[in-house]
């Protein structure tokens, strides 16, 4: 049986990260997309990503992406630096739905930058991986790109809290470190580090801080609607949430940045 084109843009716009960090992305496409229906999974058994194997994150990805592939959908958006930076490659061939990586999608805008000195915050096996150097030398060789990890801040995202004095104080110790290097703008590159953009900027100006989810998801957008793939309904359209554990602390967790009005749905492999 043929699938007409009305019945492949109405598939919902599927997300996937190790936790509550990918609605940081969620929450933006929705402002611009409000009438596409909309999946998330928040692989929370397995968070952080960020401490993981290669070949851990590609069983963890491969898992997530045959599960939206039998739900149905039209996209699928990594909304994960760290899956972006070490598996995409990898996995990106295997699908025939578009898949969309925040790392390399979002090089392309920082690369433009008027800047000489770029830092990235970033999970240890974004760092580990290059990613993030190596994407933006391919637009901009002359910019000079310092990566940190910053082994606390999904944890204290995940368990929300933020406002504990020693959590703000590891986030502070990080920042100076990183000033070290005099950057002009700093990449939150892990989609849990926005959430903490109230913190940091307690000790720095927030102009300072570059949320790339924004620039992703206008990207999205753009890509969508070239290759005729956006939603032509007029009602706002559905969102299903998906957890690998914990949905209560999911639910929880997500006020800092999205309203989840019902608990998630447990799924496991």
């Amino acid at each position: 049986m043929t699938i007409s084109n009305k019945q492949i843009n109405d598939l919902p716009i599927a997300f996937f990260d190790s936790g509550v960090g990918g609605l940081t992305v969620l929450h933006h496409l929705k402002k611009m997309l409000p009438n596409e229906n909309y999946l998330y999974f928040g692989d929370t058994v397995h968070v952080p990503y960020g401490e993981k194997s290669k070949r851990q994150l590609i069983s963890y990805s491969e898992n997530i992406l045959n599960f939206f592939n039998k739900l149905g959908c039209k996209a699928v958006v990594m909304a994960c630096n760290t899956t972006s930076s070490v598996v995409y490659e990898d996995i990106s061939a295997k699908y025939n739905f578009k898949l969309y990586p925040i790392v390399q999608t979002a090089a392309k805008v920082l690369a433009q930058l008027n800047i000489t000195n770029l830092g990235v915050f970033a999970t240890k096996a974004t760092v580990m991986s290059g990613a993030y150097e190596r994407e933006i030398a391919k637009y901009n060789p002359k910019m000079k790109v310092f990566t940190q990890h910053c082994p606390e801040w999904v944890k204290i995202v995940e368990n929300n809290t933020l406002n504990l004095p020693e959590n703000i104080e590891i986030v502070k110790n990080d920042l100076e470190l990183m000033m070290k290097n005099k950057p002009e703008k700093i990449v939150l590159g892990c989609t849990h580090y926005p959430f903490l953009k109230s913190v940091l900027s307690k000790f720095a100006s927030v102009d300072l801080f570059i949320d790339p989810a924004v620039c992703f998801a206008q990207f999205i957008v753009s890509d969508l609607k070239e290759n005729g793939l956006l939603n032509g309904n007029d009602s706002v359209g559905y969102e299903k949430f998906f957890v690998s554990a914990n949905p209560e602390k999911f639910k929880d967790a997500a006020k800092l940045f999205y309203d989840i009005k019902e608990l998630p749905h447990l799924v496991t492999f």
